[in-house]
């Protein structure tokens, strides 16, 4: 059985300058895939769509701009821990996101209580595999 953190975080949808829409947005981490985080946006109008991506880049974007290609997130001030940007873009399609830094500090320490940062495991079927495949490789080779 895995265990599973979920929260949900109100953000803003950045579509310019002058207009901004408030919407709600799934937080998720699964044990079982220790290394990411989804996001679950509910755009007004739009089926919802999930992104996922590391739980470290995250947690690196809380405290300085992180991240390159698709998913970028940054803080708004870097004097204080207020609110965090999170960019994401596929090919020239952008949006931009604006929340609160602590429901996703809060979050963030609700997961590393299950499975602390730095100290996630490899699947052991997968270490197996990966044994298996070796030993047969250097029996034949």
């Amino acid at each position: 059985m895995t265990d599973t953190v979920q929260a949900e975080v109100i953000m803003s949808f950045l579509v310019s300058e002058e207009l901004a829409f408030r919407i709600p947005v799934e937080l998720f981490f699964d044990s079982a895939d220790p290394y990411a985080v989804s996001f679950t946006f509910d755009l007004p109008g739009d089926a919802p769509v999930t992104w996922a991506f590391s739980r470290e880049l995250l947690l690196d974007g809380l405290s300085k701009p992180s991240g390159e290609g698709d998913v970028r997130i940054g803080p708004s001030s870097s004097e204080h821990l207020s609110d965090v940007f999170i960019g994401l873009q596929v090919g020239d399609e952008r949006a931009l996101f604006r929340a609160g830094a602590p429901p996703l500090v809060a979050f963030l320490d609700r997961t590393d209580r299950l499975v602390p940062i730095g100290e996630e495991e490899v699947c052991d079927t997968l270490d197996s595999t990966l044994d298996r495949i070796l030993s047969e490789a250097q029996k034949a080779g």
